[in-house]
């Protein structure tokens, strides 16, 4: 058995695995989901079925439509200003890593960007606080997992400014407020589904305000008038996704799997703490529950335990070439079993050294 801990694309539950397989060969009357027309009742019935499942999930209210579009979060770092923010204005923006960054270069395109706080000189390894947000700010944007790094942010900052989050890597881990954001935006390959897919939830009366043309394809008011449906959408994304959010439903919803998240985070930090040979890259109180990062108190054993863990089937577990080391990311679908795999791989590899130092 293989443990899964690459940060993406996603680990998935294997049920969701085994309905999806069923449809790529029989999906309706013999005939594939991967040939179906997006136009059908069955497939707006896909559709129909994801988008209540993303509000019922993360209690949406009222006001907001949520959207199934491509091009991943990359794409959403210049779909927001291109709707948010009117020609010569400023929106702020937290820089709390690689992805934040890329936002911000952006911005440029279409107005200016205000970096209110920033953790690049100490390599992204805190979230900034108390910062300020100028109240003519058009939005405030920020990241709220940073999977780089291994930094979540569990707190808002608060203003009357919009604003709008990239939750890609912890959308549907925990519970939030969806009434304290203005737009959320969300790479599915983490906790949604496959790649391929992006959701959007907008708060409606804050579109269609710069006063800026804008393209068809990269409008939002056009892709909710459409219903995600504008052009073809990514077919077979959304409905692996339809599947994935039925199965966080049947676990009890996202306040039961917080819970399962917590303990698997805890359980590993407990580990790094106290384990001799590790040390976790982050400050304590912004530690992610996706993604822990950690490296070698002796850098000289990295090659020896990666390739005890790769050895022994422990899949994704090197860092990210910028930073190295090592990180363990651990959506939804990973078992708590796995962790402990992973925690006993550590304590076995810890007493090896000891035999060894002793003999």
């Amino acid at each position: 058995m293989r443990h899964n801990f690459g940060a993406g694309p996603c680990i998935l539950p294997q049920e969701v695995f085994k309905q999806a397989s069923r449809a790529v060969l029989d999906f309706k009357e013999g005939l594939s989901i991967l040939e179906i027309s997006h136009r059908t009742p069955e497939f707006e019935g896909v559709v129909e079925e994801a988008t209540k499942l993303v509000k019922e999930l993360l209690n949406v209210p009222s006001g907001y439509s949520v959207l199934f579009l491509q091009g991943g979060a990359s794409l959403q770092f210049a779909m927001v200003p291109m709707n948010l923010l009117p020609e010569g204005k400023t929106a702020a923006y937290l820089e709390t890593g690689v992805w934040a960054n890329k936002a911000i270069k952006e911005v440029k395109f279409f107005g200016n960007a205000n970096i209110v706080a920033s953790s690049k000189e100490s390599n992204y390894t805190f979230i900034p606080k108390d910062y300020s947000i100028p109240e003519d700010s058009a939005y405030f944007h920020c990241t709220s997992n940073n999977t780089i790094y291994g930094t979540e942010m569990f707190t808002l900052p608060v203003t009357k400014v919009p604003v709008v989050c990239d939750m890609s890597s912890d959308i549907m881990s925990r519970v939030i407020d969806v009434s304290k954001y203005d737009l959320i935006y969300a790479g599915a390959q983490k906790n949604i589904g496959p790649a391929g897919l992006t959701i959007v939830i907008v708060k409606d009366e804050i579109l269609g305000k710069t006063g800026r043309g804008i393209p068809s394809m990269l409008d939002y008011k056009v892709h909710i008038e459409g219903g995600s449906m504008y052009n073809t959408p990514p077919v077979f994304s959304i409905y692996v996704a339809m599947l994935n959010l039925n199965w966080l439903k049947s676990k009890g919803g996202v306040a039961e799997i917080e819970q399962e998240n917590k303990a698997k985070a805890d359980a590993l930090y407990k580990e790094i703490d106290r384990n001799p040979l590790f040390k976790g890259t982050c400050a304590v109180e912004d530690r992610s529950r996706m993604n822990v990062c950690f490296v070698m108190e002796n850098p000289e054993l990295e090659k020896s335990f990666a390739k005890f863990a790769d050895d022994n089937g422990f899949e994704g577990l090197k860092g990210h070439r910028s930073v190295g080391g090592f990180r363990a990311s651990m959506y939804n679908a990973l078992p708590i079993t796995s962790v402990h795999a992973l925690i006993d791989l550590m304590q076995t590899f810890e007493e090896k050294q000891n035999k060894l130092n002793y003999d």
